[in-house]
Parts: C-alpha cells; sequence; structure tokens
C-alpha cells in the first residue's frame, strides 16, 4: 500500500477515535440543549405583599412557620408549582396540608386551611389570636398568603 494512503488512513482513524469533526463541545453538534429552568416562585409569592398581609413560602414540607396574630376577616390563598414540569396535574399527588395551630406541633384546636390535591386554593376565614402555619404535606414549591378583607 503507497504511504501516502497508509496516512490518509491512519488520520482518519485517529480522527475517528478522538471525536474529530464532532464539534468544539460548545455548540449543538454535541449537546443538545437543555431548557431554562421554570421559576421554582409561585406567582403567588412573586406579587408584592400589600399592608397587613402574611406571605409564607418553602420548597418542600413539613414546616412551621413562627408565630403570628391575627384579627379579623382573612382571604387565605396557596399555590404551589412543579418548576420540573410547569403543566403538571396535582390531582395525582400528596394533598397539600396546611393548618393554623395555636402552638407548634399541636393539634388541638386547630384549623384546617388545606388539604387538596390541587395546583391552588383558597378560603375565607374570621380569625382572632396567635397562630402558627403548619404545612405537613406538600412535595412543591408553595406559597400560602394571607389577604385581610376589609
Amino acid at each position: 500500500m503507497p504511504a501516502r494512503t497508509v496516512f490518509a488512513l491512519t488520520v482518519l482513524a485517529t480522527c475517528g477515535l478522538t471525536g474529530c469533526g464532532s464539534g468544539d463541545g460548545e455548540g449543538p453538534a454535541t449537546t443538545s440543549a437543555k431548557p431554562a429552568p421554570a421559576s421554582a416562585t409561585p406567582a403567588l409569592a412573586r406579587v408584592p405583599k400589600q399592608p397587613g398581609e402574611l406571605l409564607f413560602t418553602a420548597e418542600t414540607s413539613p414546616t412551621t412557620s413562627r408565630p403570628f396574630e391575627l384579627d379579623g376577616r382573612y382571604v387565605v390563598r396557596f399555590e404551589q408549582i412543579a418548576p420540573e414540569d410547569p403543566n403538571l396535574d396535582f390531582s395525582g399527588q400528596t394533598p397539600f396540608t396546611a393548618a393554623l395551630q395555636r402552638r407548634a406541633g399541636d393539634p388541638e384546636g386547630a384549623v384546617k386551611l388545606f388539604g387538596t390535591a390541587t395546583a391552588r386554593g383558597s378560603r375565607a376565614l374570621t380569625l382572632r389570636g396567635r397562630y402558627v402555619l403548619d404545612v405537613s404535606f406538600g412535595d412543591f414549591p408553595y406559597a400560602v398568603r394571607f389577604t385581610p378583607r376589609r
């Protein structure tokens, strides 16, 4: 075999083994672009708080808030999101379960807020006294917002 042919075959074989011609590793020739991660903050938490509002957020549960005072009628809303799957139907997921307790860990006299496998929910309540927010179940980032009704 002529030396020129041996040289050409050697170059081709070397390129095949080392990946010559497959791109520089920065473009679409060697990688597929990953979608940008969705925001891990629920929309309910991105809205600026108004006077008198309380907002609680966390990535997962269980969580218990610091104590806070309530006095009056409130609309209580929650939202949970799945950043890795923005179209997730929460009906097959662990129900988001939240309650107000007078003392952390003491279910006596607790006010059940939510216990539902949905992306969001709300209810209106008249609340007076010192409470903690106990979110006992929920596998996704969430926000709970208390808005006073005037």
